[in-house]
């Protein structure tokens, strides 16, 4: 199991944390926008997590993770570096699409997916295109990889909820500021929580701005097999593993998305409770720092 060691982690908070994972040959395959599916061990539930950033040179998959259920918060826990994943499958998905004549694009980031949207913003300056970034966070205190996306972005606007960094407000704020300045966006790259990127496109659509957003809905096999993650665009219902996770950002029925991710949660909710449990039983529950 030695290809999926984990060789470095950092902690951006008491529940986002940062995996880099030995991997050599995903590594070179791997390219903006795609998923991996993760377990931690054998018995462990599979859990898709978008690709944070890849290196080439060193053989690394990074993973920025947000420990919110039982398995992530057991991850919290036991990976440490020199530690191994049970399994990890991918590169999965369509990689994102980059427009290879978009010259003005808008990368938004939402707290967690501030990671996931790094890589397309990247692809797009390593293109020759004008990089404006936008990163949302709740407070100063959970912002994270600020310097990266400064050495890739040409302009970055950061929102803070409390208007503890950056201008007090939401993403939707950042992309009314960075469009009065700029009428000649071409493209608009949105990830984060399904309400956020819901309200990314309702700002963008007055200006007709092509607007693309990643769906991250609950998986099973990643594969199309099993429809889990199947989502309405338009008037047509799409697999997110196997044709996304990229979709346009106007289509997609983000309420009918939002109902389906309610589903599962007491089901999560009675997960984490039992684990918890479990967990005090063995003698505390503390983190893996």
């Amino acid at each position: 199991m030695a290809e999926f060691e984990i060789v470095a982690r950092e902690d951006f908070s008491d529940v986002t944390y940062l995996l880099e994972v030995r991997h050599p040959l995903m590594a070179r395959a791997a390219r903006a926008g795609q998923f991996v599916i993760v377990m931690e061990r054998e018995h462990g539930e599979r859990i898709p997590l978008t690709i944070a950033d890849f290196d080439r040179d060193k053989g690394t998959i990074t993973l920025v993770i947000q420990a919110v259920g039982k398995t992530t918060r057991e991850m919290q826990r036991q990976c440490t570096v020199g530690s191994h994943l049970h399994a990890m499958v991918g590169p999965m998905g369509i990689p994102s699409h980059l427009d290879p004549k978009a010259r003005k694009v808008l990368c938004v980031g939402g707290g967690l997916g501030v990671a996931p949207v790094y890589p397309q913003a990247r692809a797009y300056k390593e293109q020759g295109a004008y990089v404006i970034g936008v990163l949302g966070f709740r407070t100063r205190a959970l912002m994270f990889w600020e310097d990266r996306f400064r050495d890739v972005c040409d302009e970055l606007i950061v929102c803070t909820d409390d208007g503890s960094a950056g201008i007090q407000g939401l993403v939707t704020e950042g992309i009314r500021t960075a469009i009065s300045a700029h009428a000649d966006i071409d493209e608009v790259v949105a990830i984060g929580p399904p309400v956020m990127m819901k309200g990314c496109a309702e700002a963008t659509r007055p200006f007709g701005i092509r607007t693309m957003v990643s769906l991250n809905p609950v998986m099973v096999d990643g594969t199309g097999m099993c429809g889990g993650c199947r989502v309405k665009i338009g008037e047509q219902v799409k697999f997110a593993c196997v044709d996304g996770p990229d979709f346009d950002g106007h289509l997609v029925d983000f309420d009918d998305l939002m109902k389906r991710l309610g589903r599962y949660r007491p089901t999560e909710k009675a997960a984490l409770a039992q684990w918890e449990e479990s967990c005090r039983l063995r003698g505390g529950a503390g983190h893996a720092h």
